[in-house]
């Protein structure tokens, strides 16, 4: 009788959230197989095996070597800043639709489950809701027929550069949120986004949209997510609220900047829009089946382990160490893994040559020599 593990093709293995799910794929049970573009070892990825193909999105052979023998596909790779709107569409909306067209080629029983996000509901408001409302579209018309979608709220964790940045400013002497007190925003740690997605791609209703967000499925308003980063850090931080006129008028300085830079910059007026947005909130109806995945980790507990995480690696300033701290590492008990947020080594196997590599990896890590997926 066959042993082999069932593998779980990964598209943005190696990004922020993608690290997490390959994680969550392993403990469940399967065996990932990612598409790089470049060197996949990273110290979340401790003690995980798993085979790589070399490519990216814009390669069908290298999508058909992926998804070949796959028994699910699970699609995170996308891009969250671009200069331009094709930029955008080049990855969330062509890209999705060609990984969707190969696996009902190449791989027609396998589960797609495709990462997309919670603005996805509202395209009109940037270029990136759009090109993620795109890769939905593409996904049912060209995707296998069993498929589903993931819409993540706003995810943040340890490793995750952007919640640092509010984390830094509730250690300071102002923390700026949008003026906009009626506004819901919902808020999803990425330990649960990655145990939905891996129970999702071996269980749950097919062909639908799920948003995934903590267990405040109203959400919050911004002075309670700002509260919440003030507590986790220890901070007294005024809370400043910017007038939308303000906030727009930033998102078009700054991605302005950006343009005449070439460099892109998550700030544009698009993101504007979004920040304004007075509605990311969520529904019990709109999660996945409670029979298949709940999410375990609270804002106040999610917040203060990620601020200390980063109070521990030299990010923000010293904080009392929790208990998981004094441990030594940072630790989410969710689904099926124990998402582990610390150093450690990572396996790897080539294929399809099949021919064996190994690193290890220790020490501290520079987020900028990996893809962002």
């Amino acid at each position: 009788m066959s042993t082999a593990l069932p593998i779980a093709a990964v598209t943005g293995g190696t990004g922020f959230l993608g690290r997490y799910v390959v994680r969550e794929l392993a403990a469940a049970g399967w065996r990932p197989r990612l598409l790089v573009r470049g060197d996949p070892v990273h110290p979340q990825l401790a003690d995980v095996d798993f085979e790589i193909v070399p490519g990216d999105l814009s390669e069908p052979q290298s999508l058909r070597r992926l998804v070949k023998g796959a028994s699910a596909v699970v699609h995170v790779a996308g891009t969250v800043k671009a200069l331009r709107r094709a930029d955008f569409f080049a990855v969330n909306a062509d890209g999705t639709a060609r990984l969707a067209e190969t696996t009902a080629e190449a791989a027609p029983g396998a589960r797609l489950v495709y990462v997309s996000s919670l603005a996805a509901r509202a395209p009109e408001l940037s270029d990136y809701a759009a090109s993620k409302a795109e890769g939905e579209r593409a996904l049912a018309e060209y995707g296998p027929g069993d498929w589903v979608t993931v819409r993540p709220a706003a995810v943040y964790g340890p490793w995750d550069r952007e919640i640092l940045r509010l984390f830094r400013a509730a250690t300071g002497a102002f923390l700026a949120v949008p003026a906009a007190p009626k506004a819901r925003i919902c808020m999803v740690h990425a330990a649960d986004v990655a145990a939905a997605v891996a129970a999702l791609a071996r269980a749950g209703p097919a062909r639908r949209h799920f948003e995934v967000t903590d267990a405040r499925v109203d959400g919050y308003d911004w002075s309670t997510i700002a509260a919440e980063a003030r507590h986790a850090v220890g901070g007294n931080a005024r809370v400043l609220s910017v007038p939308p006129a303000a906030v727009r008028a930033m998102g078009a300085a700054v991605g302005a900047v950006a343009q005449l830079r070439r460099r892109s910059s998550i700030l544009t007026p698009g993101k504007a829009r979004e920040l304004m947005h007075d509605d990311w909130s969520s529904a019990p109806e709109q999660q996945p089946p409670p029979g298949v995945w709940r999410p375990c980790v609270g804002l106040r507990t999610g917040f203060e382990e990620t601020a200390r995480w980063y109070a521990r690696n030299g990010d923000l300033p010293p904080l009392p160490d929790g208990p998981e701290l004094r441990k030594g590492r940072s630790r989410y008990q969710c689904g099926k893994s124990q998402i582990d947020a610390g150093h450690g080594k990572a396996g790897m196997v080539m294929t399809p040559e099949k021919s064996s590599w190994r690193s290890k990896t220790t020490g501290s890590y520079n987020e900028q020599k990996f893809y962002d997926f």
